[in-house]
């Protein structure tokens, strides 16, 4: 079954985000108008918009409530995706030009802070103090782990918990965050969206996982950019810790640098493939999706949470 049709009951609702994507991205600077519309039209799957839906079925769902939160949730990662591509100096993400390639670092930052500030002026249509305080906290996490993703480059001396700690701040903070401020946004108990925070963090540490083993295992095609790339941009991750445990291969993963070729990369995409990593890799994102479907079962029954259930094995178990 294809990821959208595991939520096409909210179609609708779906639509009407994408609208307040796009109405919300209205800057008065052409120059910069230009970038974030640009960021917006690179796609996406809108996955944290559709946690943010599916946790508010949990309690009173209102959509024009939701959608603040949803758009927020979204723009936030779409900034981060923005900045990330200065740091790892990316110049293709989905196939397409990134901010950066298409202008320059400058007004990438720029466009990226500008899309992080519409996301808090969003927010202010939800009351909840506790709300404010949760999108506080994940929008500082977020920036740390931008910047841990700058200090660890080519550090071929991390560990498990370094790799860890800095997917939790890039990609799965903000899918437990959408969960939770989903279920907030629609007044449900305390119980019931701390639980939603922990299903959203464990689908969103197995999301992550899953992508950095597709980096080496999908085509460039596929990927939108070359295979490899993430240990080329010097970001080290659980392919490469669990290939880095065999000496002959760690002397060659710890060569590689921005210079490296092509040929080069090929080699060493064989080797981590060949060393048993991808294998220990998707077991430890199943350890997370695991995890994440034990709390989910402890959730009321109804239609969105078969459909929480179906993503989070669909983003967990993706085409090795």
């Amino acid at each position: 079954m294809k990821l959208k049709m595991m939520y096409s009951f909210l179609n609708s609702d779906i639509n009407l985000i994408e609208k307040k994507l796009e109405e919300t991205i209205q800057p008065e600077s052409l120059l910069l108008r230009q970038a974030s519309r640009h960021t917006l039209q690179a796609g996406g799957k809108r996955i944290r918009p559709v946690f943010v839906l599916l946790a508010g079925k949990f309690g009173q769902y209102d959509i024009h409530r939701m959608k603040n939160v949803a758009v927020a949730l979204e723009l936030i990662h779409m900034a981060s995706l923005v900045h990330d591509d200065v740091i790892d100096d990316a110049d293709i993400r989905r196939g397409q030009p990134t901010v950066k390639s298409k202008w320059d670092n400058k007004i990438a930052m720029y466009t990226g802070d500008y899309v992080f500030a519409l996301a808090l002026e969003l927010m202010t249509n939800i009351e909840n103090p506790l709300a404010h305080k949760i999108l506080a906290n994940t929008i500082v996490e977020v920036t740390v782990g931008e910047i841990q993703q700058i200090k660890d480059k080519y550090r071929f001396s991390q560990n498990f918990r370094d790799y860890l700690r800095r997917i939790r701040r890039k990609t799965a903070l903000l899918i437990a965050v959408s969960c939770q401020l989903g279920a907030i946004a629609a007044h449900v108990d305390e119980s019931i969206h701390k639980k939603l925070f922990l299903f959203g963090y464990y689908v969103g540490m197995s999301f992550q996982i899953t992508d950095d083993i597709l980096d080496f295992t999908a085509t460039e095609k596929e990927l939108g950019k070359p295979a490899g790339s993430d240990l080329l941009q010097g970001n080290i991750t659980a392919p490469v810790l669990y290939a880095m445990e065999n000496c002959e291969v760690r002397k060659k993963i710890e060569k590689v640098n921005e210079n490296t070729m092509p040929s080069e990369m090929e080699d060493i995409i064989q080797l981590i493939k060949q060393s048993g990593a991808i294998e220990k890799s998707i077991s430890l994102s199943d350890q997370y999706l695991k995890k994440a479907l034990t709390i989910l079962a402890e959730l009321p029954e109804n239609r969105a949470k078969k459909a929480l259930r179906d993503i989070a094995k669909y983003i967990g178990r993706r085409k090795f």
